[in-house]
């Protein structure tokens, strides 16, 4: 004879084809997000596969209604698309149009893909950590190759450098040592935060981005690395204030700067590296301080961009001078006009004053917002030296910060919140 079971015993509840349809489309969705980030790490030409996937991804989401738009990523959205309403400003004021309509249609689809990733972020804060899984595989494999191709490890490995430094799958070594970055400080943070017994796990795929970052012999790169992981570990010492958990860092710290100097000292053993590395090292180059070098270039073109309010269009200030601007601010005055340059101002002060301002409350995506907003700080840094405006990971960085923006403002108005269904059926509450 069988026994009812008592009533307390929560008999299992069979799905219906509604919520069976909606959790393999919340599973396929976030798998095509987490593939999406994996091809930001190989461009070697344009379009790359990035752009045609990531185009597709965004309009399959916004025509199946899972792309949602809230006050907490509007903000984003309108500032980055009135810094592209800047550039079709500047557009009229070019003699021939040549490439500019299509560096400005590259733009404004960076600016969406940025907003994409705030959006489904805000909507489901778990999808960080596939993004930050995606995005350190990209870079591993990216930075291998760069490794590899430097060393001519194989045949035809010399379409992976650049006058003698390492690209990987990008078109340039300055956007291929920055990329690096993220996934990097991300690990420095999980070897400081988790169990040291899993430390030697973390420590071979650092040891592989810094020695990639390394070989790519760009100078902001070297300083963005360096600057990113101190930044991300000071804010952990003004989140985790007590001894025991400095002492730990300090420990780490410690094994850390011995084995990055190891794998410095172990790449200068090749005479090709190191005599590279004591060109590159030098604070100024010659194509820095000549007559019409980088910073010359800069006087030059804020003069200019004081006589042409309405810019003068993408990709003109290169051909006149020799070289493009080299600093973000003047790319956006002379790419975007003055419009752009007021909107990219506005955008770069509230994500910086915003992020710093919910940065150190215990949330579930604080980590992944410390190590997103370091390395953002960096970039800011970086770009009056270089131009960031078409780096892919720069917006997703842009994403990341604004998803938790987002979060931390629906946090504040309804408490945890629940979110989509995990893979078990059971829901998970952000707390």
């Amino acid at each position: 004879m069988s026994v009812a079971a008592p009533p307390f015993w929560p008999a299992e509840r069979a799905l219906t084809r509604a919520e069976l349809g909606r959790r393999q489309f919340a599973m396929l969705a976030s798998g095509s997000i987490g593939f999406g980030v994996f091809l930001s790490g190989f461009v070697i030409s344009e379009p790359a596969p990035y752009e045609l996937f990531m185009a597709g991804l965004i309009g399959l989401f916004a025509l199946t209604g899972a792309l949602k738009i809230s006050a907490g990523t509007a903000p984003l959205l309108v500032l980055l698309l009135l810094f592209n309403a800047g550039g079709l400003v500047a557009l009229t004021q070019m003699a021939t149009l040549a490439g500019g309509p299509m560096y400005i249609a590259v733009s404004t689809f960076l600016a969406l893909s940025a907003v994409f990733f705030a959006a489904v972020i805000e909507a489901d804060w778990r999808r960080l950590k596939l993004i930050y899984n995606a995005y350190t595989l990209a870079a591993l494999a990216t930075g291998t190759i760069g490794i590899l191709g430097y060393f001519n490890a194989f045949p035809g490995a010399e379409m992976f450098t650049l006058y003698d430094r390492a690209k990987g799958a990008f078109q340039d070594p300055n956007v291929f040592g920055p990329f690096l970055t993220l996934p990097a400080v991300f690990l420095v943070q999980r070897i400081v935060t988790e169990r040291l017994v899993t430390a030697p796990l973390k420590l071979v795929p650092l040891a592989v981005l810094t020695l990639a970052v390394f070989l790519s012999f760009s100078r902001a790169a070297w300083g963005l690395y360096a600057f990113s992981i101190l930044l991300s570990v000071g804010f952990m010492l003004l989140k985790e204030r007590s001894s025991a958990f400095r002492l730990k860092i300090a420990a780490i710290a410690a094994v850390g700067v011995v084995m990055m100097i190891l794998v410095v000292l172990v790449a200068l053993q090749s005479e090709k590296v190191s005599s590279l590395f004591f060109e590159r090292a030098e604070l100024v180059q010659s194509y820095d301080s000549a007559r019409l070098g980088r910073f010359a270039r800069h006087l030059l073109g804020f003069q200019m961009a004081m006589e042409h309010p309405l810019g003068i269009g993408p990709l003109v200030f290169g051909p006149i001078y020799g070289e493009d601007t080299h600093n973000i601010w003047l790319k956006a005055l002379l790419d975007y006009s003055w419009l752009g340059f007021a909107a990219w101002i506005v955008f770069t002060f509230l994500t910086l004053g915003m992020g710093l301002k919910i940065l150190l409350r215990e949330r579930p995506w604080q980590p992944f917002l410390m190590a997103a907003y370091s390395v953002y700080v960096g970039h800011v840094a970086i770009g009056n030296v270089i131009d960031t405006d078409h780096w892919r990971h720069h917006y997703l960085i842009f994403g990341i910060i604004w998803g938790c923006i987002a979060l931390e403002r629906r946090w504040q108005r309804r408490g945890p919140m629940p979110v989509e269904p995990a893979p078990n059926g059971r829901a998970m509450t952000a707390a």
